[in-house]
């Protein structure tokens, strides 16, 4: 890969080349005199001031960058708001104060953290064509993206244990999910992905890059940067197939299993209308998470396996994909799906525009059994979400 520039002008021209493959990748990026000719010194090690790469974007699709940034701006709003509301709402109400929604909490930080780190720079480079990142802030962005996956695959992970507990355990539900089992729990999230993540950054950051600091991506993701470098990146990148292999497979599996026990539990209920709602709740759960590992799996493997089947552009695309959708879709899935949310949600909206409160004054009472299975008459905490 070779840099093209004139010196004319702070605001350089660069022309990417691939190989023998012109990628036409024709842009204006304004980056300072020093930064490019610090991009093209040649030397055996990363000079420490070569403190920048370049994120191209999606490679082949430069044309349309600004038909993408919409989209891309209205996820990102919708993802913030929506997140930002679950977390007031079930902070400012203490009856809100479980397991399940504290959960939920962590889960909506999560969702901030993850779309954050990637998606400002993102709109910047498919509406400026700046795609200048520095050294330090790709490791950075790199890490934060890598370990807020790992804790969300952890989250989900326990968020379908609470409903395990809630559905097929409801008489346990209090001694099984103490303040202590939840502090535990999302410890070990936290835990293992720094233990996971830090090793994967320590090999990615050591490696030599003297050669070409062009990223063909939106984001600095791993095997992404990993590539350019001068030395051999495999075995950051095999350590990278491995740990997602083996996190993503230990969770959906018992996520897995957890959903099959629960639906073995509303299928033995007499209610058809309980059913049906426990039926909807899990549906769309499973939903979710299902948007959220397939693309995240398919994009490492095809970056393995596809890279000469699959357009550069269709893998970039599907990595983007599942770092923006899932923190937009899971306030509206897992928050106000839920019907003690959703009330709340409305009755601060009505509160706000009309000065009234639309919920009954009266003390909420909060569900003693959650499908207490052989009792047809038996309330559900599914139930509160339709």
């Amino acid at each position: 890969m070779q840099f093209e520039m004139s010196t004319k002008h702070p605001v350089q021209e660069i022309e990417l080349v691939v190989g023998d493959m012109d990628l036409g990748l024709r842009k204006d990026y304004k980056v300072t005199e020093f930064s490019l000719v610090m991009l093209g010194s040649p030397s055996n090690q990363t000079s420490p001031n070569a403190a920048a790469f370049i994120l191209v974007g999606v490679p082949g699709l430069e044309t349309i960058h600004l038909w993408l940034a919409v989209p891309l701006s209205v996820i990102l709003t919708v993802a913030l708001l929506g997140n930002i509301l679950i977390l007031t709402v079930i902070w400012a109400d203490p009856g809100l104060h479980e397991p399940m929604y504290y959960f939920l909490c962590v889960l909506a930080a999560v969702d901030i953290i993850m779309s954050t780190s990637v998606a400002p720079k993102m709109l910047t480079i498919f509406f400026s064509g700046n795609g200048v990142i520095g050294f330090a802030a790709c490791f950075i962005q790199m890490y934060i993206v890598h370990a807020a996956t790992a804790v969300e695959t952890g989250l989900l992970l326990s968020m379908a244990f609470d409903r395990y507990v809630a559905i097929c355990k409801p008489l346990h539900y209090q001694t099984i999910l103490t303040p202590w089992t939840m502090l535990g729990i999302g410890v070990a999230i936290i835990v293992r992905a720094i233990m996971v993540m830090t090793p994967l950054s320590w090999l990615v950051v050591h490696l030599p890059y003297c050669s070409s600091h062009v990223v063909l991506h939106s984001y600095c993701e791993h095997m992404a940067v990993a590539k350019l470098a001068c030395a051999d990146h495999m075995p950051s990148s095999l350590y990278s197939l491995v740990a997602s292999f083996i996190i993503v497979g230990f969770d959906v599996t018992f996520i897995a299993t957890s959903y099959s026990l629960i639906l073995q539990a509303v299928f033995n209920l007499s209610s058809q209308d309980a059913r049906f709602k426990a039926l909807s709740t899990c549906g769309s759960h499973v939903s979710v998470m299902v948007l959220y590992y397939l693309p995240a799996m398919v994009s490492i493997y095809m970056a393995w396996l596809g890279q000469d089947m699959v357009p550069l552009h269709t893998q970039v695309l599907l990595a983007d994909f599942y770092l923006v959708i899932p923190p937009m879709l899971n306030p509206l899935i897992y928050g106000l799906k839920t019907k003690r949310i959703r009330e709340r949600v409305w009755n601060a909206m009505a509160i706000t525009l009309t000065g009234s409160n639309c919920l009954n004054p009266k003390k909420e009472k909060r569900p003693k059994q959650v499908f207490a299975l052989g009792h047809s008459e038996s309330t559900s905490e599914a139930q509160e979400q339709e």
